[in-house]
Order: structure tokens, then sequence, then C-alpha cells
């Protein structure tokens, strides 16, 4: 079973940037499937930003335009650049690659 590990999260105004970090224990590589989740206080887990099909990528409509996965082959790290944040992005960010989950890295934007 693959290991990740997010970090990267903290406190941050509204209108600043963060990005995220998820290092996986193996290769990423040919990986079909990984992204980004996201769950505020009181509310269920939602999708962020994921890879699909090898490749293209997809965004939740509240964070298009302001945040931007990628990811690094060689490092078998994916990232998560988040711009322009509002206090609606406040959460613990998860990464995911296929049924593997990290332990979560919080978020915190003050208005």
């Amino acid at each position: 079973q693959v290991q990740l590990m997010e970090s990267g999260g903290g406190l941050v105004q509204a209108g600043g940037s963060l990005r995220l970090s998820c290092a996986a224990s193996r290769s990423i590589a040919n990986i079909d499937n990984m992204g980004w989740y996201r769950q505020a206080p009181g509310k269920e887990r939602e999708l962020v930003a994921e890879i699909i099909n090898y490749g293209r990528i997809i965004y939740a409509d509240s964070v298009k335009n302001r945040f931007t996965l990628s990811r690094d082959i060689g490092k078998n790290t994916m990232y998560l650049q988040m711009d322009s944040l509002k206090p609606d992005d406040t959460g613990v960010y998860y990464c995911r690659l296929r049924a593997a989950w990290g332990q979560g890295t919080l978020v915190t934007v003050s208005s």
C-alpha cells in the first residue's frame, strides 16, 4: 500500500497563496487517477482537483482559475498551487492515489 504525506498547509489571509505537496512512497508514473480533496468543518469531503485518464485534470467549479494541480514524476510528488484564497477554502486538504489517502493538511484562510 502506497503511503502519502501532505505538507504545505497553514494560515493565510484572503487573497493569499499556498502550495500543498503530496509525497508518495512509490512512483506516481503511469498513475491513472490521483487528486486533492478537502473537508471543511461540519461538511463532507469534496473533490478539489484530480488527474483522470493518466493526464486530464479536472477542477471543482469553486476553484477553477485559482488552483492548479501539477506533479513531478521524478520526485513522486503531486502539488496543489492555491491562489486568490478565500475563507471558504478553509479545511483539511487530503491527497488521494487510487484507494490510498494521506493524513491531511490544514488550510485556514482568514478574512
